[in-house]
């Protein structure tokens, strides 16, 4: 028999697509959008700690920042707004940890997931690293979008969440769609927006 025992620990992940994704060494070959889209779709944002009966998935999320972006920072092209629809993505491996257990767990946690994104970025043709700017416009609205998901799904109270996220100026919550969709108009409405921006990065 076999000495399992000294087998180094896996490191890769199997996708749906039949692409195994290296945590350690991820390739931008290895990266495929459908299994992005359906992994964000099925991660739960806030540990699924919100309202209703369907889980607000990250790719929900990913949406909203992306409709939030469009309204705070009309000026980013379509390769930046390709950077909002993947901000999150290494999630689809990862999962959707909360803040605070990522404050906790330090630099390996974000050393793993800059790699991912990396390797993300490049196999859809995004600057790694993103332009400064282009990341603040992105954190912005990230944090709008996380404002507007505490206060409405996940039970926070305005005053608690101004203090984590901040004041979401310039957008009203009856701009945005805050009720969360079953993981399959999830999936779906992802890869469609996110097709429409690659074909104008593109052209």
């Amino acid at each position: 028999m076999p000495d399992r025992t000294s087998a180094p620990p896996r490191a890769w992940q199997r996708m749906l697509s039949g692409r195994r994704l290296d945590l350690l060494d991820p390739s931008p070959l290895d990266v495929e959008i459908e299994d992005i889209a359906r992994g964000l779709a099925r991660v739960a944002r806030w540990n699924g700690q919100t309202e209703g009966p369907h889980a607000f998935s990250v790719a929900q999320h990913t949406l909203l920042v992306d409709a939030i972006a469009g309204m705070t920072a009309p000026q980013l092209d379509a390769r930046g707004r390709l950077a909002v629809m993947l901000h999150d993505a290494p999630e689809y491996v990862i999962g959707d940890l909360i803040s605070p257990f990522k404050a906790l767990l330090g630099g390996e946690y974000r050393a793993i997931e800059a790699r991912l994104l990396a390797a993300i970025h490049r196999r859809f043709g995004v600057p790694t690293p993103l332009p400064a700017r282009t990341t603040a416009m992105i954190k912005a609205a990230d944090r709008i979008a996380a404002f507007y998901e505490a206060t409405r799904v996940a039970g926070f109270s305005e005053p608690e969440a101004r203090r984590f996220f901040g004041n979401p100026r310039g957008v009203e919550a009856d701009r945005l769609d805050l009720k969360p969709w079953p993981a399959a108009t999830a999936e779906k409405r992802f890869l469609a927006r996110f097709k429409v921006l690659l074909a104008a990065a593109s052209g």
